[in-house]
């Protein structure tokens, strides 16, 4: 498994994220220990007054989220022991802990927050290297299990160029763009170059223009007037690009950029713009319509469920009440050892009743995450597609020369010199 940590204060802001049903098929609450809240809300509330009865603690918690690979079955009991051998690797057992379920996009993942204070002692636990203990103990889940070990987690030099953090992630998504796909782009354009004029060049022959921002950093807009920061896209630092570029004194602002996109495009291309920006419109739309439908039946699905497990237990519940006596005959039962025999019956009976429901429970989690990853190849397939559309109308707008003001005037200058 993937593990990411931090530590972290704004336990309220981290219940919100975690609960998300909206952003999240399915969200499930599965843990909540030592605390006396039984919700994550009041959890964190209370993880907070803790805190406040410190000295200086203030990222009072730990956060964790593991991320199996995407086709692997994970189990609930398999997350309980990677998080039980994680705590125990920081220095957490026993702390108050919370375990979250997620599933969104036909995966499955977890997320545990425990409570850094040490109650007895009102201290802060110290958590020192916990990234590469993190680091460590993921390498170790991922040959237990006998998962194919990212380039990135054997060997940190060789980490994918093209992963995307959060910023990317929600940039992507409001743009419409394949996030890794951009990314991609950006770093060809960027491994490709020498000096901003040969930078500048080769994203133009992708129908994208150089600019700068208001901080005298290096922007790149397209003409959907979308901009990308270079360093962040490039997957470099800004010090890098700033030694490989120079300053951006020379460069047009990103309204500029923008204006010239727009002065650029010709009306076929704007038709081809606008029909590919409705194509996509109409199946996102139609993606979500399936995709609320298909949410609805499984939460109806599980509730259903729910709700028969709970039935059989109130009936086995009544069932094994019967088999104890009470009164003088249980005194006798007790005296004769049949009482504890029973009663070691009904523990063995209600246990096994527990895995049948876990099992069960787990059964219509694997069938209906099956459905998903239906529904997300189709998506995953439209995508792909549309990248392809959108490739085309980057060169065609290519094609039609793009220069900034500035290059154009030091182009006609040197003619003029010539």
């Amino acid at each position: 498994m993937i593990l990411k940590g931090s530590q972290r204060a704004g336990g309220i802001q981290l219940a919100n994220h975690l609960m998300n049903d909206a952003d999240n098929d399915h969200v499930t609450l599965h843990e909540v220990r030592g605390f006396m809240a039984d919700d994550l809300h009041g959890a964190m509330k209370e993880a907070h007054a803790i805190s406040r009865g410190t000295k200086r603690c203030r990222q009072f918690l730990f956060s964790l989220s593991l991320n199996p690979p995407e086709r692997a079955r994970v189990t609930v009991a398999e997350f309980e022991e990677g998080i039980a051998k994680i705590e125990d690797r920081l220095g957490l057992s026993g702390q108050p802990r919370a375990i979250v379920f997620h599933e969104k996009e036909a995966r499955r993942h977890c997320h545990a927050v425990w409570l850094r204070v040490d109650t007895s002692k009102m201290r802060a636990i110290n958590l020192p290297y916990f990234k590469s203990k993190l680091r460590d103990q993921s390498r170790e889940l991922f040959l237990e299990h006998g998962w194919r070990l990212p380039k990135g987690l054997a060997n940190t030099k060789d980490r994918d160029p093209l992963n995307y953090g959060l910023p990317e992630w929600q940039q992507s998504k409001r743009a419409g763009v394949d996030p890794r796909a951009m990314k991609a782009l950006v770093q060809r354009c960027w491994n490709r170059c020498d000096d901003v004029k040969s930078f500048q060049s080769a994203l133009e022959q992708n129908g994208l223009l150089l600019a700068k921002g208001d901080r005298r950093g290096y922007l790149a807009v397209d003409w959907q007037d979308n901009v990308y920061a270079v360093s962040r896209w490039a997957g470099v630092s800004a010090k890098d690009v700033r030694e490989k570029l120079g300053k951006p004194d020379n460069l047009p602002t990103v309204e500029d950029a923008k204006a010239i996109l727009t002065r650029k495009i010709d009306k076929d291309l704007q038709r081809r713009q606008d029909e590919q920006a409705s194509t996509l419109e109409r199946a996102e739309g139609e993606f979500l319509k399936r995709l609320h439908n298909m949410r609805r039946q499984q939460r109806e699905a599980r509730n259903a469920l729910a709700r028969a497990q709970e039935k059989q237990r109130r009936v086995t519940i009544r069932r094994h009440a019967a088999l104890l006596p009470t009164g003088l005959k249980a005194i006798w039962f007790r005296l004769t050892g049949k009482y504890d025999k029973n009663k070691q019956q009904i523990e063995q009976a209600t246990q096994k009743q527990l895995l049948a429901h876990a099992q069960e429970r787990e059964a219509l989690i694997r069938r209906q995450l099956l459905e998903r990853q239906a529904l997300q190849h189709d998506r995953r397939l439209f995508r792909e597609q549309a990248e392809i559309r959108l490739t085309e109308i980057r060169a065609a707008l290519a094609g039609l020369r793009l220069q900034s003001p500035q290059s154009h005037c030091h182009k006609s200058r040197r003619t003029r010199l010539q």
